[in-house]
């Protein structure tokens, strides 16, 4: 959805009205997740994907149709066993999409919505999906206010505490509800998509391998700070446009820093005087990822160090060191990809093997859904 904002955001500028089809549940090895999205605007202009290609083509006239009769639909789509041609997802899975229309009638916070992405202001959009409650219906709650209702108070107020909740957590999913809002009841289904801002990347150490690991975590959405002491080195036409250049002793400046759980951390000096402080810092405060450069008589040096400055087995088990996955790289692009796919494997859960060595879905669920 973050991707397309910019094409549906001109639409609804415009008054163009567009449907707007959201993944809202998922099962076994569907290829997308909740919050991917695909929309049809004017001219059939296409933006987006919900599937990778499987149910496109029947998303595509699904929009067509909510736009023309003004009503939401939520369909599913999963394999067929009998013909295996028909619209359905080839992998074995199943999803679930909500497909409704878009106008700024329809739903007055949709601009301001894309504004606040945008600008990387945190916003959730609450959307009801099923039940005794208009389907639809969009309530935008910001961390201080809210805007839109899903057609009562008591859901509007639930909802918007929950939607709260789980923008704290940069949280996607869908809740349910009694029709006042009841916490024990299960009648209406409302999506909750959470629009945080983007996690953070911190590369420690200007040089060449620093600049493709900042130019591949800024290609998998992350907002990238690279900080070096040395300022010939930390010049901003070094690296790509978009990324922050720090000058700073890397330890000062991660102190002065927040950092929560989804904050990657990749020291790349590989020099004591650098990264010691920095990961004696780095290891002590909350991190999804800290990866440190070296060989294995580095790290061994660098983990005698990190104990004598009294961290422990709890602190020292968080260290990816060497950094990055088994790939065999040598160059700096290559070793880039390295440290993003043990960040990926990281997040999700992921093994590092190859698919051919490995059994069960390729899209198992999160860790902990």
């Amino acid at each position: 959805m973050r991707d397309i904002l910019p094409a549906l955001a001109r639409w609804y500028a415009d008054r163009a009205p567009f449907g707007l089809a959201t993944v809202v549940e998922v099962s076994r090895s569907a290829p997308r997740d909740p919050g991917a999205a695909m929309a049809v605007g004017p001219h059939d202009e296409v933006v987006g994907s919900v599937s990778g290609g499987c149910v496109e083509g029947a998303v595509f006239e699904l929009a067509q149709e909510v736009v023309a009769d003004g009503e939401a639909r939520l369909e599913s789509f999963g394999y067929s066993d009998e013909d295996a041609f028909a619209v359905g997802l080839t992998c074995g899975g199943e999803i679930t999409l909500l497909v409704r229309p878009v106008t700024p009638e329809l739903d007055p916070s949709f601009g301001e919505v894309a504004e606040s992405v945008a600008a990387g202001a945190p916003v959730t959009v609450a959307t009801v999906t099923d039940g005794p409650a208009p389907r639809g219906a969009a309530l935008a709650v910001w961390p201080d206010r809210v805007s839109g209702t899903l057609g009562a108070t008591g859901l509007d107020a639930a909802v918007t505490a929950d939607a709260r909740g789980e923008l704290a957590l940069g949280a996607t999913g869908l809740r349910h509800y009694g029709p006042h809002g009841q916490r024990r009841e299960d009648a209406v289904s409302v999506f909750l998509q959470s629009f945080a801002p983007p996690p953070r990347m911190l590369v420690f150490g200007a040089i060449d391998y620093a600049a493709a690991v900042a130019r591949i975590g800024a290609f998998l959405g992350y907002r990238v700070t690279v900080c070096d002491a040395r300022p010939v080195f930390a010049t901003p036409r070094r690296f790509p446009e978009g990324v922050e250049v720090v000058v700073e002793w890397p330890h000062r400046y991660l102190r002065g820093t927040d950092t929560d759980e989804r904050t990657v951390i990749c020291v790349l000096t590989h020099d004591p005087k650098f990264d010691v402080p920095l990961l004696e810092e780095a290891l002590r405060r909350p991190a999804a990822y800290i990866g440190a450069m070296g060989s294995r008589r580095t790290h061994d040096d660098r983990t005698r160090r990190l104990t004598e400055a009294g961290l422990g087995e709890r602190e020292l088990s968080r260290l990816r060191s060497p950094v990055g996955l088994d790939l065999g790289a040598r160059t700096p692009e290559e070793v880039a990809v390295s440290v993003a796919a043990e960040i990926v494997a990281l997040r999700w859960g992921g093994t590092g093997a190859p698919l051919t060595a490995t059994r069960g879905a390729v899209h198992p669920p999160p860790p902990g859904r």
